[in-house]
């Protein structure tokens, strides 16, 4: 069994981040450790939420697990709150991580053209600098587009991701995936591109006509812990892009419709009997 360490914030409700991720990767086989960086009542998308900061914890707790010998087959970030975070998590990943760990980040910070609000350009910058130092990373356009100094554009073709992921993988990471990316009306998916072979790598599906929150997380999570069974690249992002697709198509069916998250745990299931059978 792999062992698997997530830094990210944990929403309390809300289906994201560690709540999702946590399941899902448990679900795919692999002892998960979490890091929670912050605990918020629920995700921002609600009013009113209440938020505790985590960050002073970081370093007592990963120096515990160090004291103890711990090692972790891959590292996989998500949302992370501050500059200061992202430079915590890069000692972290220095202190645990060898030629062995699967260094999997998702710069968690803007879509649909615009940041996040909490965060500045600053923010974005020093979240390149982390994804400089992982093996696989997974950002949306606007999010790639922030971190690359490139023109954030709602129209584009296959030539701009080309560009974009080059650029990416010009910050230092090892593959580039490009995730919610439309190549032709009525589909969408992930493009990617290995900066050691040049190759890029591309899969699109049906785009289900809805949103909603934490299914990048989704993505993510399903992604990473796929290629940590040892499923391809190219399998992998099938898998994940499949999944998350599935999911927004169960929440859009379901007579309740919670807008705060997806029903993912209604297709556990289906995921788990996939990847099994492509072992």
């Amino acid at each position: 069994m792999k062992r698997i360490l997530t830094i990210q914030d944990i929403s309390c409700l809300g289906k994201c981040s560690l709540t999702v991720a946590l399941p899902l990767l448990s679900a795919l086989g692999h002892e998960t450790v979490i890091l929670p960086t912050a605990v918020l009542s629920t995700h921002t998308m609600f009013e009113g939420f209440t938020v505790k900061d985590l960050s002073d914890q970081l370093r007592p707790i990963t120096a515990h697990w160090k004291q103890q010998g711990f090692k972790f087959d891959a590292i996989y970030t998500g949302y992370l709150g501050t500059e200061e975070e992202i430079e915590e998590v890069k000692k972290i990943i220095s202190d645990f991580a060898d030629e062995n760990t699967l260094v999997f980040v998702d710069p968690a910070m803007a879509d649909n053209g615009k940041l996040y609000p909490a965060f500045d350009l600053a923010y974005a910058k020093r979240n390149a600098t982390l994804c400089g130092i992982a093996d696989v990373i997974v950002p949306n356009i606007t999010e790639a587009a922030f971190m690359t100094d490139t023109e954030y554009r709602e129209e584009y073709d296959e030539e701009y991701v080309k560009a974009l992921l080059n650029k990416l993988v010009g910050l230092g990471a090892k593959t580039a995936i490009l995730t919610g990316v439309s190549l032709s009306e009525g589909k969408t998916g992930a493009m990617g591109l290995d900066s050691k072979t040049g190759e890029y790598f591309v899969y699109q599906n049906k785009k289900i006509p809805a949103a909603y929150h934490g299914t990048g997380d989704i993505f993510s999570s399903v992604c990473v812990g796929a290629l940590l069974r040892g499923l391809s690249r190219q399998q992998s992002i099938e898998i994940a892009a499949d999944y998350t697709a599935k999911t927004i198509d169960v929440t859009r069916n379901n007579p309740d419709k919670p807008w705060y998250g997806v029903d993912f745990e209604a297709t556990i299931p289906e995921l788990v009997d996939r990847v099994e059978k492509l072992k």
